[in-house]
């Protein structure tokens, strides 16, 4: 049995700590939510955290979507 922490994002949980326990792709595990309220810090630990082990041409990629306004509001009719 193992213990991590995970984030809900998208309607999925994303582990934040490795995954120690060797699991089987398809494998069924129990998960319990406990919420975790993150303080200021540990918040600004865990956005430090967002481009850990992507390379420079993945991050400049997804600031490249994030900063492009050019479809923001989708393809609205005036």
């Amino acid at each position: 049995m193992q213990t991590i922490e995970a984030i809900y994002q998208n309607g999925m949980f994303k582990p934040i700590t490795p995954i120690t326990e060797e699991l089987e792709e398809g494998e069924t595990v129990e998960i319990t939510i406990k919420e975790k309220r993150l303080s200021p810090d540990e918040m600004l630990e865990l956005a430090g955290k967002v481009y850990e082990g992507l390379s420079e041409e993945d991050i400049s990629e997804i600031e490249r979507i994030a900063l492009d306004r050019s479809n923001f509001f989708g393809d609205r009719k005036l």
